[in-house]
């Protein structure tokens, strides 16, 4: 059963939500956080599989949180839980920011509690929350352009010309399903390739994917959303 830690500065819509979450089948609540250094100690302590983390808090913000729950997750080779932020604005620099941080997605603060309650349990099997046409948007509004090559991550050069299609076509919002057949190879194979170019690069979500994409031009938006599909026997085993 997935649990939760929930973190929001208000208590009325923090409390609001530990009933929701405790009430919903398939749900427990790991804890509760008032801001985001408490959310930090309490993911090391409760382990949780999903963090409900609000962005606007005073003193350490949601996103430095995020930052910081991640990294000792990576630090200490834990299972890093999956942190899905609370907004009030879908299309705001700090839901970008939490992206580039490691959310794997995000929910507006309106969201219906049957949705909210769907959205938990997306994010607990894995996958990502939001649409592709969604981070395009963000990406469009607040990012400064292509990263100067000095400054991509230097672990680059060693992603494979094969895990770059797969990091593209990922980044454009095809499933493993969709990235094997474009490319004649198995679904097991894409999760292998994805899994290490996300290593290489230090990415811990399909989300962070997205956006070192765009970044980085390997995606541009407007651009195409395939690659040339090559003939099966020239795709390789992948």
């Amino acid at each position: 059963m997935p649990t939760v830690l929930v973190v929001d500065d208000q208590l009325l819509i923090r409390a609001g939500l530990v009933s929701l979450l405790n009430a919903a089948p398939g749900l427990s609540v790991a804890g509760e956080a008032c801001d985001g250094e408490e959310a930090v100690r309490l993911a090391e302590a409760t382990t949780p599989d999903v963090v409900l983390m609000d962005l606007r808090m005073p003193g350490t913000d949601g996103i430095t949180a995020t930052r910081r729950i991640l990294r000792r997750a990576a630090d200490t080779g834990d299972a890093a839980p999956r942190i899905l932020v609370l907004t009030t604005f879908d299309l705001d620099e700090y839901v970008y920011n939490a992206l580039r941080a490691g959310a794997c997605g995000f929910l507006l603060k309106e969201t219906p509690p049957e949705r909210l309650v769907a959205a938990v349990h997306t994010v607990a099997s894995g996958d990502m929350l939001f649409a592709p046409t969604v981070t395009r948007r963000l990406i469009e509004a607040y990012h400064p352009g292509p990263t100067p090559p000095g400054e991509i991550a230097p672990q680059w050069h060693t992603v494979t010309g094969r895990e770059r299609d797969v990091l593209r076509l990922v980044a454009t919002g095809a499933t493993n399903t969709e990235v094997a057949r474009q490319l004649f190879i198995s679904e097991a194979t894409v999760k292998t390739h994805l899994n290490r170019a996300m290593g290489k690069l230090g990415l811990s979500s399909r989300a962070q994917v997205v956006v070192f994409a765009y970044e980085t031009a390997l995606v541009t938006p407007g651009g195409p959303t395939s690659l040339p599909c090559p003939h099966p026997d020239e795709g390789g085993p992948g």
